[in-house]
């Protein structure tokens, strides 16, 4: 089949960059990026490396998350202008957890023709090493810092049959791995992967409480990407629900509350916080 030439004027191109690995970068996203004439970086001295090994010498604008209501006009206008323009970000595939994605849908909207240059991208590299079912899953991207948005979005997704996919900054992975912990119970699978595609790529788990207990000895460096097990089909629990009950009960009486029974023995246990807390109001059977 014979190939259009590339790049074409008026077409936006979201190119997908390195995560780690140099060599990861696509023979046609270096010839993408060598030869447009307008580069939406997120950040362009970050970038700036990489292009000047590809002799790029399209004009660099920086594209990111604060200045996105007056970069996305002027992009739009390149384009109306017959210019070629492609965006990246830092690592991966723009569009995912990015700016890029309102890029493509307004430059879509506007008529303009929009073709992605598959790369690399953290969501997928950690998924298909993660060993969990893919063949269904969710992608979470950065969870709400706090909040009721924050607790809403943990209980849907502790009720989640598929596998999800988070990102987590350093500073918010122990706490997010505590709120998976009282949520989806300390056993639910989970693989949290750093350093994806470079030489000291990391998998830590193989179940929330391995990589809580990792990360509380070990500071947590670099942006992470969780891969999480689907909640399991409901099955005769080994554990008596009235048993649990008592248990409940009795840190209650000794001065807890329920959210706080509920969230210690889901700690203990490895079964869910919801699942216990439910037990603490469920109508008293005749």
């Amino acid at each position: 089949m014979m190939q259009r030439d590339e790049p074409a004027s008026g077409c936006l191109y979201i190119v997908g960059t390195p995560i780690g690995h140099l060599g990861d970068l696509s023979p046609r996203a270096k010839a993408v990026l060598a030869g447009v004439t307008v580069i939406a970086c997120e950040d362009t001295r970050h970038s700036g490396q990489l292009l000047s090994s590809l002799q790029a010498s399209g004009r660099k604008l920086s594209f990111h998350q604060h200045n996105t209501r007056t970069r996305v006009p002027q992009l739009l206008q390149a384009l109306s202008e017959g210019e070629s323009v492609a965006v990246i970000s830092d690592a991966g595939l723009p569009g995912i957890s990015d700016p890029g994605e309102e890029l493509a849908a307004e430059a879509r909207s506007a008529g303009f023709e929009v073709i992605c240059i598959p790369g690399p991208c953290a969501a997928t590299t950690a998924l298909v090493s993660s060993g969990l079912p893919s063949g269904r899953f969710c992608f979470e991207g950065f969870l709400p810092v706090k909040g009721k948005e924050r607790r809403q979005r943990l209980e849907q997704i502790s009720t989640e049959p598929r596998t999800t996919v988070f990102y987590e900054a350093p500073h918010r992975l122990l706490p997010l791995l505590q709120s998976l912990a009282e949520h989806c119970g300390a056993e639910r699978p989970l693989q949290v992967a750093r350093e994806l595609t470079k030489r000291h790529e990391q998998q830590v788990g193989p179940t929330i409480a391995a990589a809580l207990e990792h990360f509380q000895t070990q500071r947590p460096q670099g942006e992470f990407t969780l891969v999480l097990g689907g909640c399991p089909a409901q099955t005769p629990s080994e554990h008596d629900d009235s048993e649990l009950l008592a248990r409940l009960q009795e840190c209650i009486a000794n001065g807890a509350s329920a959210s706080d029974a509920a969230r210690q023995l889901a700690l203990e246990s490895g079964i869910s916080r919801r699942r216990l807390y439910a037990l603490l109001h469920q109508e008293p059977s005749d």
